[in-house]
């Protein structure tokens, strides 16, 4: 087994999971610990592509960046002189108004 980049740690793991592992570790003929790491691994990629927009959804891939501290900077408010009723202009709208 390699240690190299391990970090020795305590889980505490529920009692039908910790089985289920051995059971999967035996049939592949493999540890528990590489069963976690897989396992793991698997999770936290389908964690990491769920929050992901689509490639089909996105027009210019080549300028595409996802980076949310820039949209928030880009995105800004307008600030007015008083407060307003939002309601109220938007009925003034529908009115022609």
């Amino acid at each position: 087994m390699k240690t190299k980049n391990r970090l020795r740690t305590t889980l505490n793991l529920d009692k039908d999971v910790i089985k289920t592992i051995k059971v999967v570790a035996l049939n592949k003929n493999s540890t528990q610990t590489e069963i976690i790491n897989e396992y793991l691994r698997k999770g936290l990629e389908a964690e990491k592509d769920k929050n992901k927009i689509p490639d089909y959804l996105i027009a210019n891939k080549t300028t595409y960046n996802p980076d949310p501290d820039r949209i928030m900077k880009s995105s800004g408010f307008i600030k007015g002189v008083e407060p307003f009723d939002a309601v109220k202009l938007v009925k003034e709208m529908r009115r022609g108004g």
